[in-house]
């Protein structure tokens, strides 16, 4: 028996971390919605194995308990089903190392699917919680619809549909080390944003307002270490986005557009400039 699931990507519309917690973990305050660039993750309940087989088209991917889809059945194993085997096959289309949560989308499309495989009528909020000891986007994902999410990325309170748009996402060809960036962070020195501003902005399905008010508190400490992100960000507002910004700790940027023409220029005009460069809408897909 098996079952594919979409795995959307996420993106950033606010980022902001009040403070550091006890345990050295970033204190969370996000604005997050999914978008229409997924990968597929087909997942089967075996009996002819018992362990846990991982396959992806993409070579560079680990497929041992380095990859966050391995580490969410082997948690579901554990808690749920003992010794029954499964197999995972990832279709892969969202960028690696992207800041747009690729890695945690999958592994929660293995805890969507395994809790519909094995009948475990488990809700998003508990899927959540088992998530977030795999990685602070994982809770996010497994609701993959725009939300506040708060507490050290565990808390999803969905915000409603978010108001019709264009997103252009650049992800230019270096990466960065999350772990790097948020060792750089000096609290006393951080930039906070106002996320209620966000929030309510989207409650009220003000474009204009939300444009102004979105912003990225990592996005300084991301620009230091690669320019390249200020170069792209810089481009996509000149070239016509009503909105640019780097999206989790980067290195990607993506830019807004409530016109399809627009955003089909802004498009265009960086795909010149940039290798991989996408061009989607906001992905509302309550998929529990």
């Amino acid at each position: 028996m098996e079952i594919i699931e979409k795995a959307p990507a996420k993106i950033n519309l606010s980022l902001d971390t009040p403070f550091r917690n006890l345990d050295g973990s970033p204190e969370w305050r996000m604005v997050m919605t999914a978008v229409d660039l997924a990968d597929y993750v087909k997942i089967e309940s075996a009996n002819d194995i018992t362990g846990i087989q991982v396959e992806t088209d993409a070579g560079f991917l680990p497929q041992d308990q380095r990859n966050l889809a391995y580490q969410a059945a082997k948690k579901m194993q554990q808690l749920f089903a003992g010794h029954q085997g499964v197999r995972i096959k990832i279709k892969k289309n969202i960028p690696v190392a992207a800041g747009m949560g690729g890695g945690s989308a999958d592994a929660a499309a293995v805890l969507r699917g395994l809790n519909k495989l094995w009948k475990l009528n488990l809700t998003r909020t508990k899927m959540a919680k088992i998530g977030l000891s795999i990685d602070s986007d994982v809770p996010f994902c497994v609701f993959s619809e725009t939300s506040l999410v708060t507490g050290k990325g565990e808390i999803i309170t969905p915000l409603g549909e978010l108001m019709p748009m264009w997103i252009i996402i650049a992800k230019p060809r270096a990466s960065v080390s999350t772990p790097t960036i948020l060792k750089k962070i000096s609290y006393s020195e951080l930039s906070h944003q106002n996320v209620d501003e966000v929030v309510e902005a989207i409650r009220k399905k003000d474009s204009p307002r939300l444009f102004k008010a979105m912003g990225n508190t990592l996005e300084d400490l991301t620009m230091a270490e690669l320019p390249e992100v200020a170069k792209i960000k810089a481009k996509m507002l000149a070239f016509g986005a009503e909105a640019a910004q780097m999206t989790g700790s980067g290195p990607t940027v993506f830019g807004l557009c409530s016109k399809k023409s627009r955003a089909q220029h802004v498009y265009n005009s960086l795909r010149g400039f940039c290798d991989e460069v996408y061009l989607v809408r906001p992905c509302n897909c309550n998929l529990v």
